[in-house]
């Protein structure tokens, strides 16, 4: 007599397709093509900020204080630019390691289909990110050369739950901060169209990043839950360390040399950040991603 019982392996799969249909439902009802929504003709108004002034990483500062109104403009348009620029780097990684994360996979499979909408939807975002810096009227940010060889090497050989934490570790950071400057009416309104359609539809991408992480994590030993844990820290160190190019500074005419002092500094921007993240850290603390290796990049990059 055939047995009724249905495998725990079959209902987990049954419940991630469930997932990745309700995904792929919000994204044909709820997508957005940059080409059209947002405003590439309107010339830039450089009486806006290109992010909201108290994400500066000056903001709070002695420097910040002296620099007049348009200064802070300029600063806060070129740092825009620097976080789209990294932004486009990461999703460049993330495009790689979800297409071999589904390479000859079963195409029929809804999470399959959802990881190509995915990067279809990344695609979209860095040309949108390129095209907003180009407007902000900024040059192309590049994390340094080692960093950007990490990345390389990151996009190559991390996979499971390593690659996706560190997606959505990449995600959430910047959704927080963009979440503040898309309701911002001192930022430039195209910066706001470009933040809202990237907080939309990047809240499907870590759904899925969370789901899959969990997913992956299930039933890992130790040693590989501290070696993925160490991976995604370091990943997620040089992530955000990144988001704010040196070079922004003499880009807006200011003084570098104090500016990156200053900046390096700057307890306001730390707090910032780290109440930001409180959220992530939870998932990451729930997901036992917070050994004491991992803490430490952690709170070099003033995530927690």
């Amino acid at each position: 007599m055939a047995s009724s019982t249905v495998r725990p392996e079959d209902q987990d799969r049954a419940a991630e397709q469930d997932v990745a249909r309700r995904l792929l439902d919000s994204s044909a009802k709820l997508s957005y093509d940059p080409a059209t929504e947002v405003d590439w003709n309107t010339p830039l108004d450089t009486d806006h900020h290109g992010a909201s002034p108290e994400w500066s990483t000056l903001y709070g500062t002695a420097y910040w204080g002296e620099l007049t109104d348009a200064q802070r403009k300029a600063l806060t348009r070129q740092e825009a630019a620097s976080v789209a620029s990294t932004g486009i780097w990461f999703e460049m990684i993330l495009q790689q390691m979800v297409l071999r994360d589904m390479y000859a996979k079963d195409p029929t499979d809804p999470r399959f289909q959802w990881a190509l909408t995915e990067v279809a939807d990344e695609c979209r975002h860095s040309i949108m990110f390129a095209r907003g810096a180009a407007k902000l009227g900024a040059p192309a940010y590049r994390p340094r050369r080692p960093v950007l060889e990490l990345g390389r090497a990151f996009k190559t050989l991390a996979f499971g739950e390593a690659a996706y934490a560190a997606i959505l570790v990449a995600e959430e950071v910047l959704d927080v901060m963009q979440r503040d400057w898309m309701r911002d009416e001192r930022v430039a309104p195209f910066v706001r169209t470009i933040n809202n359609i990237h907080v939309v539809e990047e809240s499907r991408h870590m759904k899925f990043a969370r789901d899959e992480t969990r997913k992956r994590l299930r039933g890992a030993g130790p040693v590989r839950r501290h070696l993925n844990a160490l991976v995604v820290a370091v990943a997620s160190y040089y992530i955000v360390t990144s988001m704010v190019n040196r070079d922004v500074y003499a880009n807006a005419g200011l003084d570098a040399a104090r500016a990156i002092a200053e900046a390096k500094t700057n307890e306001h921007h730390k707090s910032l950040m780290r109440s930001s993240c409180s959220g992530l850290m939870e998932f990451l603390a729930s997901a036992r991603l917070l050994t004491k290796p991992a803490l430490f990049f952690y709170k070099r990059a003033d995530l927690i």
